[in-house]
């Protein structure tokens, strides 16, 4: 969004996600459902889902989006091929195909087409990266940690570490329109990730895998 900067779209948008599911999940009544077993790794997969933010915002800020979402459905790939060294999950050649179709017919609709790579690009892929280790984690977490607790610090996390960075990156709008989106964000972004724990709760990662070429 012009006149905002990222780390202000990345923040609001974790932040609004905390807000949320302190509400409507009453964190007050029984805190004990919000317990985490194991901080360091809630910290480290919600650091995750920070840097795979951020690092989106600012690759949309120098390419188009079909080249990002390009870049960002390569992401079932790099699932599947991590999926079994890490989590034991292996994929047969049938998933593999189902993948690959996938990502050749993604390639097809959006037509990225082939120019310099550049920063952007890096951005793009260090956003895919991230995704893809916050997803795996979501899946190792998910047997020993609460649904709540993996909803609350895939936020938490990634809001506390950016309030450091907030008072160097004060660009604000003052359009009331850009702050609708930006609770939106949070809204959306908050639902999505309680379907996402309950999706790895229930099913392996390679199956999961393909899911997101459905948006293309």
């Amino acid at each position: 969004m012009a006149g905002v900067s990222a780390l202000i779209v990345a923040w609001a948008r974790f932040a609004v996600h905390v807000v949320l599911v302190g509400v409507f999940l009453r964190g007050w009544r029984e805190p004990a459902r919000f317990r985490a077993n194991n901080l360091p790794a809630h910290i480290l997969r919600g650091a995750f889902l920070f840097g795979s933010t951020i690092c989106n915002v600012m690759a949309l800020r120098t390419l188009q989006l079909a080249e990002t979402t390009s870049i960002y459905f390569f992401a079932p790939m790099v699932i599947t091929a991590i999926a079994g060294p890490l989590l034991g999950e292996w994929a047969g050649w049938r998933r593999w195909l189902a993948i690959l179709s996938g990502f050749v017919g993604v390639l097809i609709i959006t037509r990225p087409g082939v120019g310099v790579f550049g920063v952007g690009h890096l951005f793009a892929l260090g956003s895919t990266l991230s995704n893809c280790f916050y997803i795996i984690m979501t899946r190792r977490m998910s047997a020993t940690e609460t649904s709540e607790s993996l909803i609350l610090f895939s936020a938490l996390a990634p809001a506390v570490l950016l309030l450091p960075m907030l008072p160097f990156s004060l660009s604000l709008s003052q359009d009331g329109w850009h702050w609708f989106i930006l609770l939106m964000l949070g809204v959306f972004g908050a639902i999505g990730h309680w379907l996402l724990v309950q999706a790895y709760r229930l099913a392996t990662t390679t199956a999961l895998a393909p899911y997101p070429y459905l948006s293309g």
